[in-house]
């Protein structure tokens, strides 16, 4: 009914309404409604902190736009990168910031960002640049050993998690392949804006914006910080702020014009740039296709997504106090009796968790306790179910336009998760390869 509408309201209230169906259903079943409130309030906690580093997400994307920091991405960018192999180095660019900070999120808030403009820029698919972003990130996230996925689905399963990132190669690199081959065949295909365009751009952003390569000080300092293992929030906030600072030392003709005032001071800066974290920013240059990319909606922009984490927890906690969830997965562990089928059992059960409980942790969390005997009974190393946690539950997530990192990744981008769907190679063929390892029973180690 609504489209790509549907993120703004409706899927919000469709969630809520299918709360208080669960809770209706639960109570029947005896559960007292205190225990389905609480279900939903430690449903809702557990995100707390994906809903805080929605916000700074928001500021980032507004200090670093009035800075020059995106503008400068996009800029070099347009200048080194090839448009025929665009979408191919866009999903190496990726892989290698995930691998190296351990973190799909700050990957695609950052130098995801950037591409898309210079994607856009080209004339590509929004849909098309977006799923070489995500098929890239998810890719690091996936090997990272700095990843917070890769160390639950470690743990879940009882490996090691050298040994499980090892086993998990088998899989991830020949889906990583074919996803290289796909962006790489269709970037040939594509029709490519032409070099006059693109000039009259670099023109545009070179007379709005101070692009230098001092600019970039800021995006590697975030990327140190991660990969020194600093939480994503202190990093992230420390990006936003020194956004702004950079915006003061590089930028002030551009906070002139924004604030609409000849002479500087202490209250203009603080005003414009709490502003662009905050809310919407709008810099106008004399080209329209750059007018659109020169805009972000800071903190404000992030509030449908915050509205949806909170309506779609509500419905997983919910769910699970109620004890839906188990009357539904129960069953399931009946087709769970070879190896294939147990696989496909396992690797189906977490893409239902990301569908019902819309957290990437949880389709990670109870699949693993569920299936953790069920694989040692069947004399079944643990990393086959790491692996099968990884391939099916990390990487399905940001596929479900109502779980926390498809909510989070469509408004990062400002795409819809419907439009990037298709060209999220790599997350569609990772659950399709571990299916045939299973059944082919590749690589499916025994215990000793």
């Amino acid at each position: 009914m609504y489209g790509d509408e549907s993120l703004s309201g409706p899927n919000q209230i469709a969630l809520l309404l299918a709360t208080s169906i669960t809770a209706s259903i639960g109570i029947y079943n005896g559960k007292s409604w205190g225990s389905i409130l609480k279900g939903i309030s430690s449903s809702i906690s557990s995100t707390s902190s994906a809903i805080i580093i929605l916000l700074l997400i928001g500021a980032l994307t507004g200090t670093w736009l009035i800075s020059g920091i995106v503008p400068a991405m996009i800029y070099y960018g347009l200048k080194i990168l090839n448009p025929e192999i665009f979408l191919f180095a866009s999903c190496i660019i990726c892989a290698i910031v995930s691998l190296a900070s351990g973190s799909s999120w700050s990957t695609i808030a950052t130098v995801g960002i950037a591409l898309l403009g210079i994607g856009n820029v080209l004339g590509i698919s929004e849909g098309l640049i977006a799923g070489s972003i995500i098929s890239g990130a998810y890719f690091g996230d996936k090997l990272s050993p700095l990843s917070d996925t890769t160390n639950l689905a470690a743990a879940m399963s009882g490996t090691n998690l050298f040994t499980h990132i090892k086993y998990m190669m088998y899989t991830t690199i020949p889906s990583y392949i074919i996803t290289l081959i796909t962006f790489f065949l269709l970037g040939n295909s594509l029709e490519i804006t032409s070099n006059q365009n693109i000039n009259e751009l670099l023109l545009s952003l070179d007379f709005t914006f101070n692009i230098n390569l001092w600019l970039f000080l800021v995006p590697l300092t975030v990327i140190i910080l991660i990969i020194k293992k600093t939480p994503a929030i202190p990093a992230l906030l420390t990006g936003t702020l020194l956004g702004g600072a950079f915006a003061i030392i590089f930028q002030p003709q551009l906070i002139s014009e924004i604030s609409q005032v000849s002479i500087l001071n202490i209250k203009t800066y603080y005003l414009v740039i709490m502003n662009a974290m905050a809310s919407e920013i709008n810099i106008v240059t004399d080209n329209d296709l750059m007018n659109n990319l020169l805009s972000s909606s800071g903190m404000k922009g992030m509030l449908p997504t915050v509205w949806l984490v909170i309506c779609a927890m509500s419905f997983g906690g919910a769910m699970q106090e109620s004890g839906l969830l188990k009357r539904i997965s129960d069953p399931i562990m009946l087709y769970a009796k070879k190896t294939g089928s147990l696989i496909a059992t396992t690797s189906l059960t977490c893409f239902f968790f990301n569908i019902t409980t819309s957290d990437q942790y949880l389709s990670i969390v109870v699949p693993g306790k569920m299936f953790e005997k069920t694989f040692k009974d069947k004399g079944l190393a643990p990393e086959n179910l790491s692996r099968t946690l990884e391939d099916s539950g990390t990487v399905t997530s940001v596929l479900i336009p109502w779980n926390t990192c498809g909510a989070a990744q469509s408004a990062v981008l400002g795409v819809a998760t419907i439009a990037y769907l298709p060209f999220c190679f790599f997350n569609l063929i990772s659950p399709i390869m571990t299916l045939l390892y299973g059944y082919l029973n590749i690589k499916i180690k025994k215990i000793n």
